[in-house]
């Protein structure tokens, strides 16, 4: 019985942490560099973004098909939320001279890969 109790109350816990279907993460960023999420074939997901430096963030969404479209900027400690679409990379620039940081927290299909770009 005692198994069963501390079983459901871990599971309970685990999901209610949010910790299942989610992605968190701190990125750091080269100055004049870009991270990219979601450069392959995925579903759509939506991302709540806050911009933790000093340097202003260009973030757009680039079709794995070619283009760019949806661009917007985030101010130093700026937070902004985006939803991005199936087949579809979310950029994030640093247009400054010094590092970038920013909190990433994920839904939807995690299914994502992730580069930087010069």
């Amino acid at each position: 019985m005692k198994t069963a109790i501390t079983l459901f109350a871990t599971l309970l816990l685990t999901t209610s942490c949010g910790v299942f279907g989610s992605l968190n993460s701190n990125t750091s960023i080269k100055p004049k560099e870009s991270f990219v999420l979601g450069n392959n074939e995925h579903g759509s997901f939506k991302t709540h973004l806050k911009n933790e430096g000093v340097t202003l963030l260009k973030v757009y969404q680039a079709p794995i098909s070619g283009g760019m479209h949806s661009p917007i900027l985030i101010k130093p400690q700026e937070t902004a939320f985006v939803k991005t679409e199936k087949n579809t990379a979310l950029v994030i620039q640093n247009t400054g001279n010094e590092y970038a940081s920013v909190t990433l927290k994920v839904k939807g299909d995690l299914n994502l890969g992730m580069t930087y770009n010069n």
